[in-house]
């Protein structure tokens, strides 16, 4: 099955976020190094003065708020996951893997807090700034779990190592300042080398038990109509019926009869795990107004065009007592059939003819509907 007036391809936005996102990890795990190690003196000549080393920390601390703020603003463009800028500083609310794209949000909130009350550093007092500093750089094991909990790359292999290097760099630096901190009590240094060592075991043992797992997008929380193959179809159409249920039992709708409407909307694509999701947002026109939504999952083919592994359809229309949702049974071309049913049994085949102009992914056509079963 296919659909050549679709170039299929990840969007610029999919690129940038990821980018973003990696580059934003390694620059924070470079300002946590130097926080870590600012009290340090470097041995080896030249030596840094202090202020040259603060000066560089602060600076690539706000250099980390400016990428997360692209990252999470190049996230909600690419329009593939149900992601609102809220949901980039709420955390835990979105209906995108919540966890994982909380703790995201959780780490950028830290890092403000630390922009902020840098700014107020004299009017909070050195004591309380420096509290609040210290709380600043949980934002880094925060931001390695959501990275590694719903980042796009967390199975790559470039990915796993840059991972690999961000904790080694901050668990040596965390272990040297230990090691140079002998006015420190004994029993606070083996605290602190022990969380030291401990922390990156954990998120080791986390990244082999779940995201390196078979699966993991689903129990990550992904959402089944995002998820590729046979999952994005949430409600599969029912098999039909051959004995018409009674039209006492329910009131006619307005697709209970053979109906013909006009199609106008648009097409968007974007990347997903084996290949890539076709959408199209149609509106109902002429005998019936409503609103037709079709999803497609599937892999691009070399000539152009879509291998179908999954699909959903939903639709409404006005006077309809609930939405009907199914998925597609044939598509060649621009041409698709698919079957769609409601609560009450209603069955409804829908044969679309579409036009697809590839300049501005503008969508027309016609669609024809036939009832099947559970109709008066």
């Amino acid at each position: 099955m296919r659909l050549p007036a679709v170039t299929l391809g990840p969007s610029a936005y999919w690129y940038l976020t990821r980018a973003t996102g990696a580059v934003a990890l390694v620059l924070l795990t470079v300002s946590v190094v130097l926080g870590v190690m600012g009290s340090v003196r470097f041995a080896a000549p030249p030596r840094w003065p202090r202020f040259a080393i603060d000066a560089l920390h602060r600076d690539t601390s706000l250099l980390v708020i400016v990428l997360v703020i692209l990252h999470v603003i190049t996230t909600v463009l690419d329009g593939f996951a149900p992601i609102s800028l809220v949901d980039g500083v709420i955390p835990f609310r979105s209906p995108y893997r919540p966890l994982w794209l909380g703790l995201g949000a959780l780490s950028f909130d830290l890092l403000l807090a630390l922009v902020v009350t840098s700014l107020l550093r004299r009017r909070l007092g050195y004591r309380s700034w420096r509290a609040i500093h210290w709380l600043a750089y949980a934002s880094w094991p925060v931001a390695v779990l959501h990275g590694l909990g719903t980042g796009t790359d967390a199975k790559s292999g470039w990915m796993l190592l840059l991972t690999i290097a961000c904790l080694a760099g901050v668990v040596i630096a965390v272990l040297v300042r230990i090691g140079r901190a002998t006015s420190a009590a004994p029993g606070v240094r083996t605290g602190a080398a022990a969380l030291a060592i401990a922390t990156p075991l954990a998120i080791a043992l986390f990244t082999l038990a779940g995201p390196l797992q078979k699966g993991w997008a689903r129990r990550a929380g992904t959402p089944l109509r995002l998820l590729g193959g046979a999952h994005l179809t949430a409600r599969p159409a029912p098999a039909v019926s051959t004995s018409p249920v009674s039209s006492s039992a329910r009131t006619p709708g307005p697709l209970d009869r053979p109906f013909s409407a006009t199609l106008s909307g648009n097409i968007s694509q974007s990347s997903a795990a084996g290949g890539a999701i076709v959408e199209l947002s149609l509106r109902l026109g002429g005998g019936v107004s409503g609103q037709l939504r079709v999803r497609m999952g599937g892999a691009p083919l070399p000539g152009g065009g879509l291998s179908l592994t999954g699909s959903q359809v939903d639709l409404t229309a006005a006077g309809m007592p609930s939405a009907m949702a199914g998925k597609i049974l044939s598509l060649e071309g621009d041409q698709f059939l698919a079957r769609v049913s409601d609560a009450s049994g209603s069955v409804v085949d829908l044969r679309a003819n579409l036009n697809i102009d590839q300049n501005t992914n503008a969508v027309t056509g016609a669609m024809t509907g036939s009832p099947i079963g559970g109709g008066p």
